[in-house]
């Protein structure tokens, strides 16, 4: 049996990780190297693209939305073996050094929740794209990896039967594992003028956070499931994510 590494290591890249490996109600592990999550993949090398062509990569979902695409390209785009596509994510979800506006109030979990009843007809499309993309790894990302791409995360891995505490540890793997990630970005924001203490909320991978959206979902929705029915997805579109995940 083949052993897997959750994080897979890359030059240009900190938080590209494998949604594999976490133990569903039916006893059963999510499948390897079939889904992944990552942050932004400007800087990736081509040792990088080899690295994720040679784990099965053949889609990219780049959560992005225009101002940050034309700030930092994707490789993907265009690439002969890869589908690329972009639905831009969860504008109450954009980058930290875009929020220095914002009120140093500002709460992760409140926008996790407006983005899940405001944003439906986009996550919609992702989970939509990620249902019917080709046999192959597909690898779904934003900026830091955390916000949007745990957002869709949590609704692929609670669809696959993975409990709650499991959906929330995964989404506060960011705050562990991609430390020269989190401190770029908190350096950059830093410069553009953005409070210490909004970047500091922004950046952080608090499991309060995600816990709040899955409650959101669960008094607002009844469960994920009838979520995924509010968006649109009939019930072989959502055993058709399971078994990205089975």
């Amino acid at each position: 049996m083949l052993a897997y590494e959750r994080l897979i290591a890359l030059e240009g890249a900190h938080n590209v990780r494998d949604l594999g490996g976490y133990r569903t109600a039916n006893g059963d592990l999510t499948r390897w190297r079939s889904v992944l999550r990552g942050d932004a993949l400007h800087a990736l090398s081509e040792a990088d693209i080899d690295t994720l062509l040679d784990n099965g990569l053949t889609t990219v979902i780049d959560l992005r939305n225009a101002h940050e695409i034309a700030a930092e390209a994707n490789p993907f785009v265009g690439h002969a073996e890869v589908r690329y596509h972009n639905t831009p994510l969860f504008s109450a979800l954009a980058p930290v050094e875009m929020m220095a506006n914002a009120a140093v109030s500002f709460d992760m979990g409140d926008r996790y929740c407006q983005a899940i009843d405001d944003c439906q007809p986009a996550i919609a499309e992702v989970l939509k794209t990620i249902a019917d993309a080709p046999e192959g790894a597909v690898l779904f990302h934003c900026s830091a990896g955390k916000d949007r791409t745990g957002v869709i995360s949590a609704l692929l891995l609670a669809n696959a039967g993975v409990d709650e505490t499991t959906i929330i540890e995964d989404y506060a793997l960011t705050a562990t594992i991609s430390g020269p990630l989190i401190a770029r970005l908190r350096d950059r924001a830093l410069g553009r003028g953005t409070p210490a203490a909004l970047v500091d909320i922004v950046l952080a991978s608090e499991p309060r956070s995600m816990r709040q959206a899955l409650d959101h979902i669960g008094k607002n929705y009844g469960s994920v499931r009838d979520y995924l029915v509010r968006l649109g997805l009939d019930e072989p579109a959502m055993a058709r994510l399971r078994s990205r995940l089975s």
